[in-house]
C-alpha cells in the first residue's frame, strides 16, 4: 500500500532540464537479454522468436545531460484498459525503481485535470520515446486503448523498438492485425516480461543515443 500511494503522489517532471540534473550522475546499465514468445499471424507472415540483447559496456550513457533522451517529456508511454490497471501500477513502480529511473506516462496520475481525453492520449504518445501496449481481453474491447494504439503506429510506423506489444491472456489468433508486423512478449511470468520491457527500453535509447552521436561525428 505505501509504494502504491508514492506512485500515485509522485510529482510529473515539471521541465526536461530539471529531470536533465536528476538524472545525469545515473550509473551505466548493466548487459542482459531477453526473447519474445514466438508466433504465427496470416499466411506468408510470422512472428519468429526474437533475441533481444543489449549494446556493450561501452554504450553511451542513456542518462548524460546531453543525452537525446531528454528531448522528450517521458521514456515510456503505458496503453493499456482500466481492467488492467493493478498490473501496469507494477510495471511502472518496475520500471521508475530502475537505476536509469525510466520516466513513465501512467494516465490516471499524470493526465492533466481538465484537459481532453483525446489531447491527452495524443500528447502522451507525442511527447514519449516509446510505447508499451498491454494487450487483454479489456485493451481489445476498450476503443480508446486501440486508438492510442494507432497514433503510436502513426507517430512510428516502422518497427523500431518504440512500439512494444505485450501479450497476457489473448490467444494468437486475437493479436491485432495492426501490430502484426512487429513482434511481441508474451506475459507468462510476470517478472521476466517486465525484465523484457525493460531491456526492450534500454536498447531503444542505447541506439538512440548511439545515432545522434553518429550524426554530430
Amino acid at each position: 500500500a505505501g509504494w502504491f500511494r508514492r506512485l500515485l503522489h509522485k510529482p510529473k517532471p515539471s521541465s526536461v532540464e530539471s529531470l536533465k540534473s536528476s538524472h545525469s550522475a545515473s550509473s551505466s546499465p548493466s548487459s542482459s537479454s531477453s526473447s519474445a514468445k514466438s508466433s504465427s499471424s496470416s499466411p506468408g507472415m510470422s512472428l519468429a522468436t526474437s533475441s533481444i540483447s543489449l549494446s556493450p559496456v561501452s554504450a553511451p550513457d542513456i542518462s548524460a545531460s546531453d543525452s537525446p533522451r531528454w528531448d522528450k517529456s517521458y521514456d515510456v508511454c503505458i496503453c493499456h484498459s482500466e481492467g488492467d490497471m493493478e498490473l501496469v501500477e507494477e510495471l511502472v513502480s518496475y520500471l521508475e525503481g530502475q537505476p536509469e529511473s525510466f520516466r513513465c506516462f501512467l494516465q490516471l496520475r499524470d493526465a492533466v485535470a481538465g484537459s481532453a481525453v483525446v489531447t491527452e492520449l495524443c500528447d502522451a504518445v507525442q511527447n514519449s520515446h516509446c510505447w508499451v501496449m498491454l494487450i487483454t481481453p479489456g485493451f481489445l474491447q476498450d476503443p480508446w486503448c486501440r486508438y492510442q494504439m494507432h497514433q503510436a503506429l502513426a507517430e512510428a510506423p516502422m518497427a523500431n523498438g518504440r512500439t512494444i506489444p505485450v501479450l497476457k491472456d489473448v490467444d494468437r489468433k486475437d493479436y491485432p492485425r495492426e501490430l502484426r508486423n512487429i513482434y511481441y512478449i508474451y506475459m507468462a511470468l510476470k517478472e521476466k516480461s517486465f525484465r523484457q520491457i525493460r531491456d526492450t527500453v534500454m536498447r531503444y535509447l542505447q541506439e538512440l543515443c548511439q545515432s545522434s552521436t553518429k550524426r554530430m561525428e
